[in-house]
């Protein structure tokens, strides 16, 4: 019945355009209560502000039930002569977010091109400085005495998992033989890192102290990190240059008008909670 329903009016209205069931318009009514027309374009717009779950319906029922609803709607608005205070002002606020989302959607629109992000992207390619990745093993022990003994065990041969396993408080990365992984400068506490980067691939620190105890830190590699790729940065390249955009804009927007603020000392801001002003 719903299908059938929606149909026909789907024929009312390309009736109502030279007969052409393809030459629509946001203009052409669809509808009127009492005399007040509901036209093609009102449906679109409720019908994109549904929850998401009910843009998923079906064509023909969303068709029907939009109409119903703005039917419906219509009918009970007919019942105010004049639009109540609080109507209007709901109308006005409403009218500036649409006109400001509008605007902003112009900006988002034209700040975005594959120039712009190929240049956005090189520019963050080139600021960024060269970024250097360690690999690095541990063990950790209480004291500075109980570090150089695991240093004299090295020393003497022994192997620097198998003493990491057996001596290192670090539990972590003891289990796995001091391994500590790839990290980066900034990753580990200073006194920390200025060891890993004075050595060499291979080499072994003296005792290097921390607010952790005391560390022998060996060092298996390092290697440059590449910058991202285009395709990997590109989403937030995007947002960062309509949010630039829309920033300079709104800048230069607020630069340009006449803004008159009223004096509102006296004014507790606790009276935006008072309905009761808007029943004027």
């Amino acid at each position: 019945m719903l299908k059938t329903r929606a149909i026909i009016a789907a024929a009312v209205l390309g009736a109502g355009v030279a007969g052409n069931v393809h030459a629509q318009a946001a203009s052409d009514v669809i509808a009127t209560v009492d005399g007040v027309e509901i036209t093609l374009g009102q449906l679109i717009i409720a019908r994109n502000q549904l929850p998401p779950q009910y843009q998923q319906l079906d064509d023909d029922v969303l068709f029907e039930g939009v109409l119903e609803q703005l039917i419906q709607q219509q009918v009970f608005a007919g019942t105010y002569e004049t639009d109540p205070a609080r109507v209007t002002i709901a109308l006005e606020n409403e009218r500036r977010s649409l006109l400001a989302g509008e605007a902003i959607n112009a900006i988002n629109q034209s700040a975005i091109s594959d120039e712009t992000l190929r240049a956005a992207y090189q520019a963050m390619v080139a600021d960024q400085p060269a970024r250097e990745e360690f690999n690095a093993s541990h063990i950790l022990v209480g004291t500075e005495d109980e570090a150089r003994e695991v240093l004299a065990r090295l020393g003497a041969g022994e192997d620097f998992g198998d003493l990491a396993r057996e001596l290192s408080t670090d539990f972590g990365s003891g289990a796995n033989g001091g391994d500590l992984g790839w990290f980066q400068r900034g990753m580990m506490v200073p006194p920390f890192e200025e060891a890993v980067v004075s050595l060499e691939p291979g080499g072994v620190s003296e005792p290097v102290e921390t607010q952790f105890g005391w560390h022998i830190v060996t060092l298996h590699d390092t290697r440059e990190i590449e910058p991202p790729a285009f395709e990997q940065v590109q989403g937030e390249l995007e947002t960062q240059l309509r949010q630039e955009a829309i920033e300079t804009k709104l800048l230069d927007l607020t630069a340009e008008a006449t803004i008159e603020r009223a004096d509102v000392t006296g004014i507790d801001p606790a009276i935006l909670r008072d309905l009761s002003l808007l029943e004027e």
